[in-house]
């Protein structure tokens, strides 16, 4: 099973696909974790790509192509992808799908986390973390049980992401619907497309998605 989940930045995609992780044993291949993975192992990949970093250029779609290609490669993938932030373009949609052939692989779904951008909003900027050992809560929808007191592992110290502001969330929704909703109707025309309801609770988005994956 090899899937993409797509959605703007905090739709739940990285929620859903530790998740499908856990549960299916698939693979997540996140191309900014990778790219950090690779840069750090010191891997073929990963030193051209650091030495395109350092002189303070963007990573090419040859070198992120390179870099699935060799995730791909590797035995835990076997049980199956989950494409979480590529492709992001037209060009990348293509490359992936010549990645996958090339394995004799092929995509399955291409599931979209559908949001509402005022309550994705409210959702972004309430979030907050434990600073010890990283349990998530919200102003709103998650208060730990004794107010200051992490859950956890009891620690007082809490910290907020300084890109998780409103500014920062419209900013990010509208580059999403510029670059990589145009990508859907590629999938729609060979009907991968299925749509969730991402402002739902994890749970019932978790449900959803493998209803998807089992029908």
């Amino acid at each position: 099973m090899n899937i993409i989940l797509l959605g703007p930045p905090g739709a739940g995609k990285g929620t859903q696909a530790a998740r499908l992780v856990a549960e299916r044993q698939m693979v997540q291949l996140s191309t900014g974790d990778m790219l950090r993975a690779a840069v750090k192992a010191g891997t073929p990949v990963g030193l051209q790509a650091k030495a395109v970093m350092e002189a303070g250029e963007l990573v090419s779609d040859a070198i992120v192509s390179a870099l699935i290609g060799e995730r791909l490669d590797q035995a835990d993938s076997a049980g199956g992808a989950i494409f979480d932030g590529y492709p992001r373009t037209e060009a990348q949609a293509h490359a992936l799908d010549l990645l996958l052939s090339e394995r004799a692989r092929a995509l399955d779904f291409v599931v979209e986390l559908q949001v509402d951008e005022a309550a994705l909003i409210e959702r972004v900027v309430g979030r907050y973390t434990c600073a010890k050992c990283g349990e998530g809560y919200h102003d709103r929808f998650k208060l730990p049980m004794v107010a200051g007191v992490c859950d956890v592992c009891g620690s007082t110290e809490f910290k907020r992401r300084p890109d998780d502001n409103a500014e920062t969330v419209r900013t990010r929704m509208a580059e999403y619907r510029a670059k990589t909703a145009p990508i859907l109707p590629l999938y729609e025309a060979r009907g991968l497309v299925r749509r969730v309801d991402g402002m739902a609770d994890m749970d019932a988005v978790g449900a959803a998605i493998s209803g998807i994956l089992e029908a």
